[in-house]
């Protein structure tokens, strides 16, 4: 039986997300989807006059590829497909999962290879089309989730299906109060941590480039970065889970990183390049329709009354001129029920317990 619920995303990201017009083309990236979301997506296309080009992916070959991965190879790769991005208006990726750690096992040096010759084409694509990445619900996903398949399905369409254009008035308020922010303190159950942002852009996230979305990001000055930071979302990076992540700081450079049991795979992700140790994002989560972490950052960076903070290559649109092959968003979640803790800009507690306080921003609260 078909789910509506699938037509009515499809017409939320070929209409809303991308603004995909007439006479435009458009990539559509499918990686372990059922073939429903790609027809929705090709019909709702070819409704609007559009031309639709396709890819399908399995993460099992990708893998196999990447156990292999070669300069040349992956060269060659990059070519064809920087070729094809630059023929392109808009892009849509959609990406399910039988086995979230399917890559735990590629060397990170074969995956740091491969990164580094597709990172032209993410970047023509990030910079020079209209761009929107989202997940695909699967039992694996709701397993991570710790929920029934039935159940999360239901959660991912709630939360996808988010009037985002009602919350970009609160956004770019909070946009407005980050641009006039220089100190940013945050403090909490082991993090007591210290940045400027001072004269790095934010930039609002309200359903074009992500799906689910909910964020307000920037970036700290480079070198401002000092104490210390405990994460308490889970996250997976290269295939590889991590928890309890804690990172230490001093003149912006990550000097200590720690995880339980994973002290060595941390290390060796950080080791990748020199901007790897740096951070190159920060970001205010604000969905409140997304509670609890599910090791999927699409997901997680928008929990309501959560953070993340970046190691990795900045936006350009929020450029602290920090490069990388690294961006390992990983997040912090500050309401009550995750032991709480404050953010404070310019010495004003602006969220406090995962609440933002300012009136003007309180429809970001749920």
């Amino acid at each position: 039986m078909h789910d509506p619920r699938v037509d009515e995303l499809a017409r939320q990201l070929i209409g809303y997300s991308v603004s995909l017009k007439k006479g435009e083309k458009i990539l559509i990236d499918l990686f372990d989807v059922p073939d429903s979301i790609g027809l929705a997506l090709l019909r709702e296309v070819r409704r609007r006059k559009a031309t639709p080009l396709i890819r399908v992916h399995r993460s099992r070959l990708t893998r196999e590829l990447l156990l292999g991965a070669t300069d040349e190879q992956y060269r060659l790769l990059s070519k064809h497909l920087l070729a094809e991005m630059k023929d392109m208006d808009a892009y849509i990726a959609v990406r399910g999962s039988d086995n979230i750690a399917e890559s735990s096992d590629v060397p990170a040096a074969r995956m740091a290879l491969a990164m580094k010759q597709l990172r032209p084409v993410m970047d023509w694509r990030v910079k020079k089309t209209k761009w929107c990445v989202l997940r695909w619900p699967s039992p694996s996903m709701a397993q991570q989730a710790g929920m029934s398949t039935e159940a999360f399905e239901d959660f991912y369409f709630d939360v996808c299906l988010v009037d985002y254009k009602s919350l970009v008035p609160a956004a770019t308020a909070l946009k407005k109060l980050m641009d006039r922010t220089d100190q940013v303190e945050i403090t909490g159950p082991g993090t007591d941590l210290r940045f400027s942002i001072k004269d790095i852009p934010a930039v609002v996230c309200a359903g074009t480039c992500n799906i689910p979305d909910g964020e307000v990001f920037t970036a700290p000055v480079r070198d401002s970065v000092e104490g210390v930071l405990s994460y308490n979302a889970p996250t997976i990076y290269q295939g590889i889970p991590f928890d309890s992540v804690k990172l230490t700081f001093e003149k912006g450079k990550i000097v200590k990183a720690e995880s339980p049991g994973k002290n060595k795979e941390i290390k060796k992700i950080l080791d990748s390049d020199e901007g790897a140790r740096f951070i190159g994002e920060f970001a205010l989560g604000y969905n409140a329709a997304i509670r609890e972490p599910m090791r999927d950052i699409l997901f997680d960076e928008k929990i309501g009354g959560s953070f993340h903070f970046t190691p990795g290559q900045a936006y350009e649109e929020a450029d602290n001129g920090n490069r990388s092959q690294v961006h390992w968003d990983m997040v912090c979640i500050q309401r009550k029920d995750y032991g709480g803790g404050e953010i404070r800009f310019d010495g004003k507690v602006i969220r406090k317990d995962g609440v933002f306080l300012p009136k003007a921003l309180a429809k970001l609260n749920g």
